[in-house]
């Protein structure tokens, strides 16, 4: 398998993750979850990595808060839609 079908392969498994989280799966909703899939897991993997980059982009990290929020919003509107 050569590199561009994986990420053709991994794209569509974002494009589905964002459709099952967020009940949208247009390119700014796919993108906004492709952040959050990125910046949760380096948070996750390496604390430290993250902590500086928050300090190093404030603005960044202010962007990705909201990024975040608005997710979780989404996500609770679909969870409320499916009850």
């Amino acid at each position: 398998m050569d590199t561009k079908e994986l990420s053709n392969q991994l794209e569509a498994m974002v494009d589905k993750y964002a459709e099952l989280l967020i009940g949208e799966k247009d390119e700014e909703s796919v993108e906004k979850i492709r952040q959050w899939i990125l910046y949760n897991h380096i948070a996750k993997a390496t604390p430290a990595l993250a902590k500086h980059w928050n300090s190093l982009y404030p603005e960044g990290k202010e962007e990705m808060k909201k990024v975040v929020l608005e997710i979780q919003k989404k996500n609770k509107e679909l969870k409320a839609k499916e009850e």
